[in-house]
């Protein structure tokens, strides 16, 4: 008997030995662990549920949870299975056609014909960070919805501001990166990238791919390329005469028909990268997740491509002098408090020639103001997207010597 626990104890030995030297002598490959197979995500009890029901269920869910933070009930049905995120994706609308936003790739699209979505962002000076929260002022909870973040980065010759979905991962080389905004030395011109053309079917012939990473930095997963999809350009003050800044922006992926009844650029899904797992539209807390595999129905109708056509340009509405208050004002309807620099309105550029009606003129498609240290408040409406318009407001924060 001894001895057969000597020769088990040495059997083992042996498989020990053998199992070491295997792991020594072999390296798993660098890969991602394979998706589970359909077959199987289908076996919960929930994809067995009658597809009018869960479809009732659903439109319920959507029709009254339309403010964050119980949105995310939204977000977790879509989350369940295949079967709910398709039905889900039926359902939620675009921001164009309900004015709410729901999934990341509602970050990407044009926002609202009917009235302006209201965001504020928050100035961290001590991280050089700014983040954009969805609503109309800080709550006290700080249960607000952050819906994207940026990060400032001084070089030599320019600034970048890196955006991101999250408030702490600013990899250029992440999944969470969604483009930059680049300034020139003095300051004077930026330029907007995006992670992904401005449409899934377009890619306009302004938009050059440039390298996001080193050679080292080799992963087939992530996007490889930055599209410029804009330029903001800041007037220079040569003759130091004090006034407003004068800002004139042009989206290279926007055809100016877009304020007269065209269409503007709708991505329907993020890259890729972003695809291939569930990334968040994190909130101040991080505790409330956001499909990214989830695109929002969208209408049936051509996109028109902006190569053929004249793009859209926005300058800033000229501000009127107030004897009274010895001062330039605008009226921002209550949604600006503080006077600053920084303050501005965009409007469509538009010439005799696009015969566009007095009405969309003076249609405010921007407009970003103080209301308190470090706080600013910013509202866009269609054509722009919330990543278009923060980062256009994003160029009032870096130093512009020659423009002041």
């Amino acid at each position: 008997m001894r001895k057969d626990g000597i020769e088990s104890i040495s059997k083992r030995g042996e498989q020990s030995k053998l199992w070491r030297s295997r792991t020594r002598s072999h390296v798993a490959p660098d890969e991602a662990p394979s998706e589970p197979e359909p077959e199987l995500e289908e076996q919960s009890p929930w994809a067995n549920l009658l597809p009018e029901l869960l479809l009732d269920i659903i439109q319920r869910v959507e029709g009254s949870e339309t403010a964050w933070p119980a949105r995310a009930v939204v977000v977790f049905c879509a989350a369940v299975c295949r079967s709910w995120r398709e039905i889900t994706k039926e359902i939620v609308k675009t921001p164009e056609q309900c004015g709410r936003l729901t999934f990341p790739i509602s970050l990407k699209q044009p926002g609202s014909h009917e009235s302006p979505i209201q965001c504020y962002i928050r100035r961290d000076r001590t991280t050089s960070t700014y983040h954009l929260f969805y609503g109309l002022v800080p709550s006290e909870g700080e249960s607000d919805k952050l819906l994207l973040a940026a990060r400032k980065v001084r070089r030599a010759t320019c600034t970048d501001f890196v955006i991101s979905l999250v408030a702490n991962d600013f990899s250029r080389t992440s999944n969470m990166h969604v483009g930059k905004l680049r300034s020139n030395f003095l300051g004077t011109k930026f330029t907007i990238y995006d992670s992904q053309p401005p449409c899934d079917s377009i890619i306009p012939l302004t938009a050059r791919p440039s390298c996001r990473f080193h050679s080292k930095q080799v992963s087939p997963r992530l996007p490889a390329c930055n599209y410029s999809t804009g330029t903001v350009t800041y007037e220079l003050n040569v003759l130091r005469t004090r006034g407003p800044r004068r800002m004139h922006c042009i989206l290279h992926s926007i055809p100016i028909s877009s304020i007269q009844g065209g269409t503007a650029p709708t991505p329907s899904a993020l890259p890729k990268s972003f695809e291939e797992q569930l990334s968040p539209l994190h909130s101040s807390k991080g505790k409330e997740p956001i499909l990214g595999t989830i695109s929002p129905s969208l209408p049936a109708r051509p996109v028109s491509s902006p190569d053929s056509a004249e793009l859209l340009a926005l300058n800033n509405k000229a501000p009127r002098w107030h004897e009274q208050l010895q001062c330039w004002c605008l009226n921002f309807k209550g949604r600006v408090t503080v006077a600053s620099v920084k303050n501005f309105q965009l409007v469509a550029a538009v010439e005799p020639s696009h015969n566009v009606s007095p009405e969309e003129q003076e249609k405010v498609i921007l407009q970003f103001g103080k209301i308190g240290k470090d706080i600013f408040t910013m509202d866009y409406r269609y054509p722009l997207s919330a990543f278009q318009a923060f980062a256009i407001s994003l160029s009032c924060f870096d130093t512009k010597p020659a423009c002041e």
